[in-house]
């Protein structure tokens, strides 16, 4: 996980694409650890970053040398990231469970829209394709999910929009990092910026910050582990993948999500959220295909 980004072969494109739908497998593990923390939104960011940062600090040193000091980009990364937590934490407390999932699920149309026009990555009209078909079953997966219109929706949609945005730039940031810095370095130091800053917010926001249990102790380590897991994985497949791809290709996690809830905490999925489960997969399979055709076509991509 700490090896400078290249291209990836071929030959070898299955196994960043494995390695990425593993990573977002795990980070469907977040809303369930979340609500387990017995902390705020913000403070439950904090403690996944602080309990991650030892074990990225051993894994940087070990394959990349000293720490030294963050990039450019791996501090435009941290910054997304911390804004990506708290908003979207927020969004669903404020808004029903069903916006809140759909307006943060519309992270690989940000991500298209900004390769196209600011990174010159002009999509296939059958990656566009597959876009709308995985949005489309993040959307009927969210259908059925309920939870009341919550207690301020239009700042809970406003808030939950813009985490697609935070996220977005976040895997811009850190696909553009990927190219120069390996994956474990650049997670250490987006981490490391980031978490100064989730604090910062559940101290103005008066939040509860320690854990009230020692449940929810477990919950908040298991949330360091699971960013070492999930987030680093992702960053390593993203030295090897097109960004807009991944984008799409981690909307399993709301998949992941719901299927843990309901063995979890017996949340009906009904024969609509089902649909789309299947659905949304079938847009990361697509989606996946029409990455890897026009790669075949272009050596350069």
């Amino acid at each position: 996980m700490a090896e400078a980004a290249a291209p990836a072969p071929a030959a070898h494109r299955w196994q960043a694409v494995a390695v990425l739908v593993f990573g977002a497998c795990v980070i469907g593990l977040s809303p369930i650890l979340v609500r387990l923390t017995d902390t705020g939104p913000a403070s439950a960011g904090f403690w996944r970053l602080l309990f991650a940062l030892p074990l990225l600090a051993v894994m940087t040193v070990r394959t990349s040398g000293p720490l030294g000091r963050p990039s450019k980009v791996a501090a435009l990364a941290g910054v997304m990231f911390a804004l990506d937590l708290g908003f979207w934490h927020y969004g669903i407390k404020y808004t029903s469970v069903t916006n809140a999932t759909v307006l943060s699920n519309l992270t690989p149309v940000v991500v298209t829209a900004f390769a196209w026009i600011f990174l010159k990555q002009r999509p296939r009209g059958l990656f566009l394709v597959a876009v709308a078909v995985a949005i489309t079953g993040a959307t009927l997966m969210a259908a059925e999910k309920g939870g009341g219109p919550g207690i301020d929706p239009p700042l809970g949609n406003a808030l939950s929009a813009t985490t697609a945005l935070w996220y977005a730039l976040y895997l811009v940031a850190i696909g553009e990092g990927r190219k120069n810095e390996g994956a474990s370095r650049l997670m250490f130091w987006s981490s490391a910026v980031g978490l100064p800053l989730v604090l910062l917010g559940a101290l103005v926001l008066r939040e509860q910050i320690i854990p009230a249990s020692a449940a929810g102790w477990a919950a908040c380590i298991g949330l360091g582990l699971m960013h070492v897991a999930g987030q680093g994985s992702i960053a390593w497949a993203m030295g090897r993948l097109p960004t807009s791809t991944a984008s799409v290709v981690v909307l399993v996690q709301p998949v992941v999500a719901g299927y843990l809830g309901w063995i979890l905490f017996a949340e009906a999925i009904g024969p609509i959220q089902a649909l789309g489960a299947a659905v949304c997969l079938a847009g990361v399979v697509l989606a996946q295909g029409a990455s890897r055709a026009k790669a075949e076509v272009s050596p350069s991509a």
